[in-house]
């Protein structure tokens, strides 16, 4: 029984010290200076894949135009993959590259592969948005400022557009935490970002190297951050440059994206646990971090779960633990120092604290959805978007 003790303790001392110590340094974070450019503009490729996006991809074409940027600098890439036939017609009238493909099985590695092959090597910097993401008017201006300095990979900040329902405001919250903990935090310790898969910028000919090497079907950004790694390229993380995010408002999508995250991450684990040891022993810390330490942990919402329950457990089972119950208390209160301190200023409301009551309920159903794992990475699971139009919560 003991042992059994032994092991989960230590599960939970790792995760609580690895959240407490991001959390604490993301606090410190802060953003370098760019360079402005002077007339010496760099050219940006904004590619944004669209897969059934019918809903949303002709605001997103739109408003993607909208940049306090020189026209001539800049091209949206529209990779059209079964849109409806109106969709790409109104898309082929506004001044963007339109390009449709087609796929017996679609990713969105496949539609970026096609879409690379397709364009002129004319481009400095590439620019990756998801289909529902709107850009702030001076992120290109902001994303070449930082580029300028000589980064090569640089992940900005994704903010939600909705967060009109209880779930969509947990869903912003969440990437806000990640933000927090696994971009700031990991940037002040001189690690690599991780790469949110849009609202990031990387070098054109450096990512489209990568990019069509890789055959990756969900979290083919977890799988750039390592080849990346491997070329010595950290992600950099630049708050100041931000995207809107449509934020998940129905009970089933957030599933299928929570499924697909967790089913990434420990795929991603899987094949890369030995190089990312390996990668230890030779003194490359932010490889095995970003390899090892950061995808082995299990999803944030069901560590918070299990170290409520098994703190509230031991507290009456006391009597019969080989170890302190203070123990569960002490990480319980550690824990949730780090994720306060990476909950950003704008969300503490009294939404905060009613939309709490609503954590059981989706800690349940994320732990239910590690028995749904086993072949979840070898199929493309979808996220519709187009919910970002006010709703009655139900």
């Amino acid at each position: 029984m003991w042992v059994i003790e032994l092991i989960f303790l230590l599960y939970f001392l790792y995760v609580v010290l690895y959240t407490f110590v991001c959390s604490l340094a993301g606090l410190f974070y802060k953003s370098k200076k760019g360079i402005q450019q002077q007339g010496n503009y760099k050219k940006f490729c904004v590619l944004i894949p669209a897969y059934k996006e019918d809903a949303v991809i002709i605001e997103t074409a739109k408003a993607s135009l909208n940049q306090n940027y020189p026209k001539e600098y800049f091209d949206i890439v529209v990779i059209a993959d079964t849109l409806q036939q109106e969709t790409i017609e109104t898309l082929s009238r506004l001044p963007i590259n339109v390009i449709t493909v087609s796929f017996e099985s679609s990713t969105k590695v496949k539609a970026l592969t096609r879409a690379l092959h397709s364009l002129p090597e004319a481009y400095d910097y590439a620019v990756i948005l998801d289909a529902d993401n709107i850009m702030e008017q001076n992120f290109l201006t902001k994303m070449s400022a930082i580029l300028a300095t000589g980064l090569r990979a640089v992940q900005g900040q994704r903010k939600p557009k909705n967060i009109n329902t209880t779930l969509s405001f947990l869903d912003g919250l969440s990437e806000a935490i990640n933000n927090h903990i696994y971009r700031q935090g990991t940037v002040a310790l001189g690690f690599s970002a991780s790469i949110n898969g849009s609202g990031v910028a990387f070098d054109y000919l450096l990512f489209k190297n990568k990019i069509t090497t890789m055959n990756s079907i969900g979290g083919f950004d977890r799988e750039l951050e390592l080849l990346l790694l491997k070329e010595s390229v950290k992600v950099y993380y630049y708050k100041e440059a931000f995207v809107l995010d449509e934020k998940v408002s129905k009970s089933k999508s957030f599933q299928n994206q929570r499924l697909r995250w967790i089913s990434s991450q420990y795929f991603y684990l899987r094949k890369y646990f030995t190089e990312g040891f390996a990668a230890l022993f030779k003194g490359d810390l932010t490889f095995f971090n970003s390899a090892v330490l950061r995808n082995i942990q299990l999803p944030r919402l069901i560590n918070i779960g299990l170290l409520t329950t098994l703190t509230l457990l031991s507290i009456f089972i006391a009597p019969y633990l080989h170890f302190s119950y203070k123990l569960w208390i002490a990480l319980f209160t550690i824990n949730s120092a780090a994720i306060m301190m990476a909950i950003p200023r704008e969300f503490w409301s009294r939404r905060l604290v009613t939309s709490i009551f609503s954590l059981p309920l989706i800690f349940i159903q994320m732990l239910f959805l590690l028995f749904r794992l086993k072949g979840a990475n070898k199929k493309f699971i979808h996220t519709p978007h187009g919910a970002s139009a006010p709703q009655q919560e139900s």
